[in-house]
């Protein structure tokens, strides 16, 4: 593996990065939502599940 200079490395780095294609506002915007939706789906899953399975130990065990 050929070493390159630190000149010859910024410039392909801004090559590069030149290429990646950014997301709008927008379109950010509506990623973080629909993560914050999923967390939220999630919570109330496990919360459920976690109740559910206290309920029956606590029924098995006579608590």
């Amino acid at each position: 593996m050929a070493k390159t200079n630190p000149i010859e490395f910024f410039r392909q780095v801004r090559q590069e990065v030149s290429r990646v294609t950014w997301p709008t506002r927008k379109e950010t915007m509506v990623t973080t939502a629909m993560v914050f939706v999923m967390v939220i789906v999630a919570a109330v899953f496990f919360f459920l599940v976690d109740e559910i399975f206290s309920q029956i130990v606590r029924l098995i065990l006579g608590t």
